[in-house]
């Protein structure tokens, strides 16, 4: 049976902790990339083979990812949980940390209900070449469709706003955007988490849905993909912890050591992406990582189909 290599592993932790968070969804990527580059590494990186470790090793490789975004938003994480204690504590849903924890957790349910109930049947359906082509070219579409609406307004007269008030002079940016996102009501929020859901089909992105739900309720940028990372976290680490152990299984012991060497790549892709992203997403659109997706979708599916 085929397994994971040093290189492959490197190379796919590389490319998960960039894609990731990316706008351009990692598990459409990690499909079509090996379909593409045909030979060893497809045979090697097939989740639908029969005996397959690979999407264990994904998860895995997610898993890394998350934590990343954990270390990057260490000082988010203390005043969510400390604002959850605090909330449970007092029986009140009252400061910002308070309301951003509670936000966080009811957002957070949809895709954890949807993800143990289709997970299996879409990947199996849909973990395909051509069909993540498909759904990589959709995802664009879904990126455009969110940036042609608010410039239409409707983000705008949702919010009141186009662009994040500055915050109190001397406020550090990432308590004001935390200000900001706690004036979400918690329906906006479930809305906006459900939006993960479409993740589930391999080739649209999980930042990219996230963040299209949020500018459409009206958040800028900036604090919609804060919130999209805010929000992934759970949801890898839960997802993780039902898939990683498939690793510790007797057939699987030969891809241990690369998936650990994949993992620390994943890390450091991961982290450099969130900073970047979070610069980025100041001044900047989703535009360009929706043209991208669009033109990458359609011609990967022409590529495969011929």
């Amino acid at each position: 049976m085929s397994t994971l290599t040093y290189p492959e592993a490197i190379g796919v932790g590389l490319l998960q902790g960039v894609t990731e968070l990316f706008p351009v969804s990692s598990l459409g990527h990690s499909i079509l990339l090996p379909a593409i580059i045909g030979g060893k590494i497809q045979q090697d990186l097939d989740m639908t083979a029969d005996g397959s470790s690979y999407l264990a090793v994904l998860v895995g490789l997610h898993l890394a990812t998350a934590l990343a975004l954990v270390v990057f938003f260490y000082k988010d994480w203390i005043r969510v949980i400390s604002g959850l204690f605090s909330s449970i504590r007092h029986r009140r849903v009252q400061t910002r940390d308070e309301k951003l924890a509670w936000l966080l957790i009811i957002s957070t349910i949809p895709v954890g209900v949807a993800g143990l109930a289709l997970e299996k049947a879409l990947r199996h359906a849909l973990g395909k070449p051509v069909p993540a082509a498909i759904f990589l070219a959709l995802n664009g579409l879904v990126l455009l469709g969110a940036e042609r609406l608010k410039r239409g307004g409707t983000g705008r007269r949702r919010a009141g706003h186009a662009a994040p008030p500055a915050g109190e002079p001397g406020m550090d940016p990432a308590i004001a955007s935390d200000h900001r996102l706690a004036r979400l009501t918690f329906r906006q929020g479930a809305w906006i988490g459900a939006a993960q859901i479409l993740a589930l089909f391999p080739g649209i992105s999980r930042s990219g849905v996230t963040m299209s739900a949020g500018i459409l309720r009206g958040l800028h940028h900036e604090d919609a993909a804060r919130f999209s990372f805010l929000l992934a976290t759970p949801v890898i680490i839960a997802a993780s912890a039902l898939k990683v152990p498939e690793l510790f299984k007797p057939e699987n012991s030969a891809v241990l050591g690369p998936v650990v060497v994949g993992s620390i790549a994943a890390f450091v892709a991961g982290y450099v992406s969130v900073r970047f992203l979070t610069k980025y997403f100041e001044t900047r659109s989703l535009t360009p990582f929706a043209i991208y997706c669009f033109v990458a979708g359609v011609g990967s599916a022409v590529y495969l189909s011929i």
